[in-house]
Protein backbone atom coordinates (compact mmCIF):
# COMPACT_ATOMS: atom_id res chain seq x y z
CA UNK A 1 0.00 0.00 0.00
CA UNK A 2 3.22 2.40 0.89
CA UNK A 3 3.99 2.05 -2.95
CA UNK A 4 0.67 3.62 -4.17
CA UNK A 5 0.47 6.08 -1.86
CA UNK A 6 4.11 7.18 -2.32
CA UNK A 7 3.58 6.99 -5.82
CA UNK A 8 -0.03 9.74 -5.83
CA UNK A 9 2.15 11.92 -4.30
CA UNK A 10 5.06 11.45 -6.57
CA UNK A 11 2.65 12.23 -9.61
CA UNK A 12 0.66 14.93 -8.13
CA UNK A 13 4.66 16.44 -7.80
CA UNK A 14 5.80 16.00 -11.00
CA UNK A 15 2.51 17.45 -12.89
CA UNK A 16 2.82 20.53 -11.42
CA UNK A 17 6.31 20.94 -12.42
CA UNK A 18 5.75 19.51 -15.97
CA UNK A 19 2.65 20.54 -17.44
CA UNK A 20 3.32 23.94 -19.04
CA UNK A 21 6.06 22.34 -21.01
CA UNK A 22 3.59 19.41 -21.66
CA UNK A 23 0.88 21.74 -22.85
CA UNK A 24 4.07 23.13 -25.53
CA UNK A 25 4.89 19.38 -26.35
CA UNK A 26 0.97 18.64 -27.06
CA UNK A 27 0.46 21.54 -29.07
CA UNK A 28 3.39 21.20 -31.32
CA UNK A 29 2.86 17.34 -31.68
CA UNK A 30 -1.01 18.00 -33.12
CA UNK A 31 -0.02 19.83 -36.03
CA UNK A 32 -1.85 23.03 -35.13
CA UNK A 33 0.86 24.75 -36.90
CA UNK A 34 3.53 26.35 -34.80
CA UNK A 35 7.35 26.31 -36.49
CA UNK A 36 8.90 25.69 -33.41
CA UNK A 37 9.25 25.28 -29.19
CA UNK A 38 9.94 28.53 -29.08
CA UNK A 39 7.50 29.85 -31.48
CA UNK A 40 4.51 27.60 -29.82
CA UNK A 41 6.02 28.72 -26.24
CA UNK A 42 6.01 32.67 -27.49
CA UNK A 43 2.26 32.28 -29.23
CA UNK A 44 0.79 30.55 -26.38
CA UNK A 45 1.80 33.73 -24.39
CA UNK A 46 0.77 35.82 -26.57
CA UNK A 47 -2.59 35.04 -27.48
CA UNK A 48 -3.26 32.84 -23.57
CA UNK A 49 -0.69 34.48 -21.62
CA UNK A 50 0.83 32.33 -18.30
CA UNK A 51 -2.54 30.89 -17.87
CA UNK A 52 -2.25 29.44 -21.57
CA UNK A 53 0.50 27.30 -20.54
CA UNK A 54 -1.43 25.46 -17.59
CA UNK A 55 -4.68 24.97 -19.42
CA UNK A 56 -6.63 21.55 -18.41
CA UNK A 57 -4.07 21.02 -15.44
CA UNK A 58 -6.79 20.63 -12.42
CA UNK A 59 -7.96 17.09 -14.08
CA UNK A 60 -3.44 15.95 -14.10
CA UNK A 61 -2.96 16.83 -10.86
CA UNK A 62 -6.05 14.69 -9.35
CA UNK A 63 -5.54 11.71 -12.26
CA UNK A 64 -2.33 11.62 -13.25
CA UNK A 65 -1.79 11.20 -9.28
CA UNK A 66 -4.46 8.43 -8.85
CA UNK A 67 -2.48 7.06 -12.56
CA UNK A 68 1.18 7.48 -11.37
CA UNK A 69 -0.02 5.63 -7.81
CA UNK A 70 -1.05 2.69 -9.96
CA UNK A 71 1.72 2.37 -12.31
CA UNK A 72 4.56 2.49 -9.60
CA UNK A 73 2.25 0.33 -7.10
CA UNK A 74 1.97 -2.29 -10.19
CA UNK A 75 5.74 -1.60 -11.13
CA UNK A 76 6.86 -2.13 -7.21
CA UNK A 77 4.57 -5.21 -6.50
CA UNK A 78 4.94 -7.55 -9.75
CA UNK A 79 8.91 -6.76 -8.93
CA UNK A 80 8.61 -8.16 -5.80
CA UNK A 81 6.41 -11.13 -6.39
CA UNK A 82 8.80 -12.23 -8.94
CA UNK A 83 11.80 -11.90 -6.76
CA UNK A 84 9.75 -14.27 -3.96
CA UNK A 85 8.74 -16.32 -6.52
CA UNK A 86 12.29 -16.68 -8.03
CA UNK A 87 14.55 -16.59 -4.83
CA UNK A 88 12.17 -16.93 -2.03
CA UNK A 89 12.73 -13.57 -0.78
CA UNK A 90 11.00 -10.26 -1.56
CA UNK A 91 13.91 -8.46 -0.87
CA UNK A 92 16.45 -9.56 -2.65
CA UNK A 93 18.01 -8.00 -5.84
CA UNK A 94 15.72 -8.01 -9.30
CA UNK A 95 17.43 -9.13 -11.84
CA UNK A 96 16.98 -7.58 -15.41
CA UNK A 97 14.00 -10.29 -16.67
CA UNK A 98 12.31 -9.46 -13.24
CA UNK A 99 12.78 -5.57 -14.04
CA UNK A 100 11.57 -5.90 -18.29
CA UNK A 101 8.49 -7.66 -17.07
CA UNK A 102 7.41 -5.54 -13.88
CA UNK A 103 7.74 -3.02 -16.47
CA UNK A 104 5.66 -4.25 -19.03
CA UNK A 105 3.18 -4.67 -16.59
CA UNK A 106 3.42 -0.82 -15.65
CA UNK A 107 2.92 -0.39 -19.06
CA UNK A 108 -0.28 -2.31 -19.88
CA UNK A 109 -1.71 -1.20 -16.88
CA UNK A 110 -1.13 2.72 -17.18
CA UNK A 111 -3.54 2.54 -20.90
CA UNK A 112 -6.43 0.74 -18.88
CA UNK A 113 -6.49 3.93 -16.87
CA UNK A 114 -4.04 6.41 -18.08
CA UNK A 115 -6.07 6.52 -21.38
CA UNK A 116 -8.96 8.03 -20.93
CA UNK A 117 -7.41 10.56 -18.43
CA UNK A 118 -4.80 11.61 -21.40
CA UNK A 119 -7.39 12.29 -23.50
CA UNK A 120 -8.87 14.75 -21.42
CA UNK A 121 -6.06 16.53 -20.37
CA UNK A 122 -4.84 16.95 -24.33
CA UNK A 123 -8.49 18.15 -25.56
CA UNK A 124 -8.38 20.44 -23.26
CA UNK A 125 -4.54 21.36 -23.74
CA UNK A 126 -6.34 21.38 -27.51
CA UNK A 127 -8.80 24.39 -26.90
CA UNK A 128 -7.52 27.49 -28.47
CA UNK A 129 -10.17 28.60 -31.17
CA UNK A 130 -13.46 29.49 -29.97
CA UNK A 131 -16.45 27.06 -31.32
CA UNK A 132 -17.62 28.81 -34.46
CA UNK A 133 -13.70 29.96 -35.40
CA UNK A 134 -12.97 26.26 -35.45
CA UNK A 135 -16.08 24.82 -36.67
CA UNK A 136 -17.75 26.90 -39.09
CA UNK A 137 -19.91 23.71 -40.40
CA UNK A 138 -21.45 22.59 -37.41
CA UNK A 139 -22.81 25.78 -35.33
CA UNK A 140 -24.22 25.24 -32.25
CA UNK A 141 -28.27 25.94 -31.50
CA UNK A 142 -27.51 29.34 -29.10
CA UNK A 143 -25.74 31.94 -30.39
CA UNK A 144 -24.04 32.81 -26.80
CA UNK A 145 -22.02 29.36 -26.99
CA UNK A 146 -20.04 30.57 -30.55
CA UNK A 147 -17.13 32.36 -28.83
CA UNK A 148 -17.09 29.49 -26.04
CA UNK A 149 -14.30 26.81 -25.91
CA UNK A 150 -16.17 23.22 -26.82
CA UNK A 151 -15.15 21.96 -23.68
CA UNK A 152 -16.28 23.94 -20.18
CA UNK A 153 -13.82 21.75 -18.19
CA UNK A 154 -12.71 18.01 -17.71
CA UNK A 155 -16.16 16.95 -16.67
CA UNK A 156 -17.78 18.52 -19.66
CA UNK A 157 -15.40 17.40 -21.81
CA UNK A 158 -15.77 13.49 -20.56
CA UNK A 159 -19.55 13.86 -21.22
CA UNK A 160 -19.53 15.22 -24.09
CA UNK A 161 -16.89 12.49 -25.24
CA UNK A 162 -19.30 9.75 -23.98
CA UNK A 163 -22.17 11.46 -25.76
CA UNK A 164 -20.83 11.49 -29.05
CA UNK A 165 -18.90 8.29 -29.42
CA UNK A 166 -19.85 6.01 -26.70
CA UNK A 167 -17.19 4.78 -23.91
CA UNK A 168 -15.12 3.30 -26.89
CA UNK A 169 -14.61 7.10 -27.70
CA UNK A 170 -12.58 7.56 -24.12
CA UNK A 171 -9.73 5.25 -25.41
CA UNK A 172 -9.09 6.98 -28.50
CA UNK A 173 -5.39 6.43 -29.43
CA UNK A 174 -5.33 3.52 -26.79
CA UNK A 175 -3.20 1.58 -29.22
CA UNK A 176 -0.71 4.42 -29.97
CA UNK A 177 -0.30 4.71 -26.01
CA UNK A 178 0.38 1.08 -25.56
CA UNK A 179 2.82 1.18 -28.47
CA UNK A 180 4.44 4.22 -26.53
CA UNK A 181 4.25 2.97 -22.76
CA UNK A 182 5.34 -0.45 -22.78
CA UNK A 183 8.70 0.47 -24.07
CA UNK A 184 8.92 3.61 -22.67
CA UNK A 185 8.49 2.03 -19.10
CA UNK A 186 11.13 -0.41 -20.08
CA UNK A 187 12.71 2.51 -20.36
CA UNK A 188 12.34 4.62 -17.42
CA UNK A 189 12.39 2.14 -14.54
CA UNK A 190 15.49 -0.02 -15.65
CA UNK A 191 17.65 2.96 -16.00
CA UNK A 192 16.52 4.32 -12.99
CA UNK A 193 17.47 1.18 -11.31
CA UNK A 194 21.07 0.99 -13.10
CA UNK A 195 21.61 4.34 -13.13
CA UNK A 196 21.07 4.26 -9.48
CA UNK A 197 22.95 1.43 -8.31
CA UNK A 198 26.14 3.09 -10.64
CA UNK A 199 26.26 6.16 -8.94
CA UNK A 200 25.32 4.84 -5.54
CA UNK A 201 28.50 4.16 -3.05
CA UNK A 202 29.27 0.69 -2.52
CA UNK A 203 28.61 1.40 1.60
CA UNK A 204 25.62 3.88 1.39
CA UNK A 205 22.48 1.71 2.08
CA UNK A 206 19.68 4.56 1.71
CA UNK A 207 18.30 6.17 -0.71
CA UNK A 208 20.55 9.70 -1.60
CA UNK A 209 18.01 12.65 -2.47
CA UNK A 210 21.08 13.69 -4.94
CA UNK A 211 21.07 9.66 -6.28
CA UNK A 212 17.04 9.88 -6.54
CA UNK A 213 16.82 13.14 -8.40
CA UNK A 214 19.65 12.22 -10.90
CA UNK A 215 18.66 8.96 -11.82
CA UNK A 216 15.31 9.80 -11.96
CA UNK A 217 15.46 12.85 -14.43
CA UNK A 218 18.41 10.84 -16.50
CA UNK A 219 15.83 7.82 -16.73
CA UNK A 220 13.16 10.78 -17.76
CA UNK A 221 15.02 12.03 -20.60
CA UNK A 222 16.24 8.82 -22.02
CA UNK A 223 12.21 7.46 -21.77
CA UNK A 224 10.28 10.63 -23.28
CA UNK A 225 12.73 10.87 -25.63
CA UNK A 226 13.35 7.51 -27.46
CA UNK A 227 9.06 7.74 -26.73
CA UNK A 228 8.82 10.96 -29.05
CA UNK A 229 7.86 9.12 -32.14
CA UNK A 230 4.75 7.03 -30.89
CA UNK A 231 3.86 10.06 -28.45
CA UNK A 232 2.98 12.26 -31.64
CA UNK A 233 0.97 9.30 -33.10
CA UNK A 234 -0.65 9.75 -29.61
CA UNK A 235 -1.16 13.07 -29.51
CA UNK A 236 -2.67 13.43 -32.69
CA UNK A 237 -5.23 10.89 -32.79
CA UNK A 238 -6.24 12.06 -28.87
CA UNK A 239 -6.72 15.70 -29.94
CA UNK A 240 -8.47 14.40 -33.13
CA UNK A 241 -12.23 15.12 -32.91
CA UNK A 242 -11.74 18.40 -30.48
CA UNK A 243 -13.62 20.12 -33.99
CA UNK A 244 -12.95 17.76 -37.01
CA UNK A 245 -11.98 14.15 -37.29
CA UNK A 246 -9.23 13.36 -39.36
CA UNK A 247 -8.08 9.97 -38.90
CA UNK A 248 -9.05 6.31 -38.60
CA UNK A 249 -6.69 4.42 -36.74
CA UNK A 250 -2.97 4.41 -36.13
CA UNK A 251 -1.45 3.43 -39.29
CA UNK A 252 -3.53 6.00 -40.55
CA UNK A 253 -2.33 8.89 -38.78
CA UNK A 254 1.05 8.01 -39.06
CA UNK A 255 0.51 7.57 -42.94
CA UNK A 256 -1.36 10.89 -43.31
CA UNK A 257 1.26 12.30 -40.93
CA UNK A 258 4.15 11.29 -43.11
CA UNK A 259 2.85 12.28 -46.48
CA UNK A 260 1.92 15.77 -45.31
CA UNK A 261 4.71 16.52 -43.08
CA UNK A 262 7.80 13.89 -43.91
CA UNK A 263 9.39 11.69 -41.90
CA UNK A 264 10.28 14.42 -39.26
CA UNK A 265 7.26 15.17 -37.87
CA UNK A 266 7.63 11.98 -35.49
CA UNK A 267 10.12 14.01 -34.05
CA UNK A 268 8.15 17.01 -33.26
CA UNK A 269 8.63 18.08 -29.39
CA UNK A 270 11.46 15.60 -29.32
CA UNK A 271 13.36 18.26 -27.47
CA UNK A 272 10.52 19.39 -25.41
CA UNK A 273 10.14 15.73 -24.45
CA UNK A 274 13.52 15.25 -23.12
CA UNK A 275 14.37 18.46 -21.60
CA UNK A 276 10.66 17.87 -19.76
CA UNK A 277 11.07 14.65 -18.99
CA UNK A 278 14.41 15.45 -16.34
CA UNK A 279 12.88 17.83 -14.22
CA UNK A 280 9.15 15.72 -14.23
CA UNK A 281 10.62 12.44 -13.51
CA UNK A 282 13.33 13.58 -11.14
CA UNK A 283 10.77 15.01 -8.96
CA UNK A 284 8.27 12.24 -9.74
CA UNK A 285 11.07 9.68 -8.66
CA UNK A 286 12.61 11.83 -5.79
CA UNK A 287 8.59 12.72 -4.47
CA UNK A 288 7.80 8.62 -5.01
CA UNK A 289 11.07 7.58 -2.56
CA UNK A 290 11.43 10.10 0.18
CA UNK A 291 7.23 9.71 0.53
CA UNK A 292 7.88 5.75 0.58
CA UNK A 293 10.70 6.33 3.41
CA UNK A 294 8.27 8.35 5.68
CA UNK A 295 5.82 5.66 4.73
CA UNK A 296 8.09 2.69 5.95
CA UNK A 297 9.55 4.54 9.11
CA UNK A 298 12.95 5.56 7.00
CA UNK A 299 13.24 1.58 6.32
CA UNK A 300 16.07 1.11 3.64
CA UNK A 301 14.21 2.04 0.13
CA UNK A 302 16.16 0.79 -2.89
CA UNK A 303 13.93 0.27 -5.55
CA UNK A 304 10.80 2.13 -6.99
Amino acid sequence: MEDFVAGWIGGATSVIVGHPMDTVKTRLQAGTGYQNTLNCILTTYKKESVTGFFKGMSFPLTSFAVYSSVVFGVFSNTQKFLTQYRYEESNSSSSLSDLFLASMMSGVVSVGLGGPMDLVKIRLQMQTEPFLKANLHSKPRSKDLWNRPMYQGPIHCMTSIVQKEGLVGLYRGANAMLLRDVPGYCLYFIPYEIISEWITPDNDTTSNPYTVWLAGGIAGAISWGTATPMDVVKSRLQADGVYNNKYKGVMDCISQSYQKEGFKVFFKGFTVNTIRGFPMSATMFLGYELSLQILKGNQTVTNP
